[in-house]
C-alpha cells in the first residue's frame, strides 16, 4: 500500500450530496414501501481490484443517516479479491437502499481508476520514472480521481488550469515563440511551476536556452528522438514524455531515461469494478 494524502473531506460530502441528489429527486418511491428499521448490509467486491472510495461510500450512508457504522475489512489503496467483503454497515434500512447506489458508483469508479494506475505503476516499478495522471478526468469528479490515482501509486500532475502554467503548441503560437511565452509566464506567474510542450528536438533545444522551466514534456516523439532528447536534458532538466502511452510501450519509456510518463488513460479508459451489497438482516 502507497503513503497518500487523504481526500477533502468537504468537497467528498459535496460530490455525495449532489450525487444522492441526483438519484433521489423527490424521493425514492420504492423504498418508501419498506419499512424503516435497524439493518445491516455489507459491501462484496467481485474481482481483484485496488480499492478506494471509502470517504465517499461512508458519506453516502451518513447523509442519509447520520448514526450510520461503517466498518472496513480494507482501506483505501489495500488489494481485494473476488469475494471479499471490503466493510459492513450498520443502518437504517431506507438509508441503506436508498444510499446503495450511490455509494457503490462512487466505490466502483474510483477502484477502477485506482487498480488502472496500479497497474501502470507496477510496470514501472524499479525504474527511475515516476507516473503522472492528467485532467481528462470524469467531469465534476477530478480531485475524487486525482485521489483514486494517489492510491494506486501514481502522481498527480497540475489539478487544474490553475495550479502550474502548462505551455501547448497553441500556446507558443499565440505568443509568437516559445521564448516570449516562457519570458510571459515567468513574469506574470513567477510562483508556478512552468511546464512546456515541444514537438521536435529544435523547440526542446529552445527551451533549455531559455531557461527556468520546471518540465519539458515530449509529446509523440519516437524512440530515438526521445533517447536525444534524455541525452540533451540529463543533469539539465526533468523530463516528460506524454501521447500515445500505453501499458506495453512504458518498459522502453523508462529504459530511455525519462523522469515522468503521463498517461491520461489511468483515468479516462477504465472500467467499473464489480462491487454489490446485501443487507444481511433486520431489513
Amino acid at each position: 500500500m502507497h503513503d497518500f494524502a487523504p481526500p477533502d473531506l468537504e468537497r467528498v460530502a459535496e460530490e455525495v450530496a449532489r450525487a444522492l441528489a441526483e438519484d433521489l429527486g423527490q424521493g425514492d418511491v420504492s423504498t418508501d414501501l419498506v419499512a424503516d428499521r435497524p439493518a445491516q448490509a455489507r459491501i462484496v467486491c467481485r474481482e481483484d481490484a485496488v480499492l478506494c472510495g471509502g470517504a465517499w461510500v461512508e458519506a453516502a450512508f451518513r447523509a442519509l443517516d447520520p448514526a450510520a457504522v461503517i466498518s472496513w475489512h480494507y482501506r483505501d489503496g489495500g488489494r481485494v479479491g473476488p469475494g471479499a467483503t471490503v466493510c459492513e454497515i450498520a443502518a437504517r434500512s431506507r438509508a441503506l437502499l436508498s444510499a446503495e447506489r450511490t455509494a457503490l458508483n462512487f466505490l466502483q469508479m474510483l477502484s477502477a481508476t485506482a487498480s488502472e494506475t496500479a497497474r501502470y505503476a507496477a510496470a514501472l516499478s524499479g525504474t527511475g520514472t515516476r507516473l503522472l495522471d492528467t485532467r481528462k478526468t470524469l467531469p465534476g469528479l477530478r480531485h475524487a480521481q486525482k485521489y483514486a490515482v494517489r492510491c494506486g501509486g501514481g502522481i498527480n500532475h497540475r489539478i487544474g488550469l490553475f495550479d502550474a502554467v502548462m505551455l501547448k503548441e497553441n500556446h507558443i503560437a499565440a505568443a509568437g515563440s516559445i521564448s516570449a511565452a516562457m519570458q510571459a509566464a515567468r513574469a506574470r506567474h513567477p510562483g508556478l511551476p512552468l511546464i512546456v510542450e515541444v514537438e521536435t528536438l529544435d523547440e526542446l533545444d529552445q527551451v533549455l536556452s531559455a531557461g527556468g522551466c520546471t518540465r519539458v514534456l515530449i509529446d509523440d516523439f519516437d524512440a530515438a528522438q526521445r533517447e536525444e532528447a534524455v541525452r540533451r536534458c540529463r543533469g539539465r532538466q526533468a523530463l516528460e514524455v506524454s501521447g500515445g502511452v500505453s501499458l506495453e510501450s512504458l518498459a522502453d519509456i523508462a529504459r530511455s531515461g525519462v523522469d515522468f510518463v503521463s498517461v491520461g488513460g489511468i483515468t479516462k479508459h477504465i472500467r467499473a469494478v464489480d462491487f454489490s451489497l446485501r443487507i444481511i438482516e433486520g431489513a
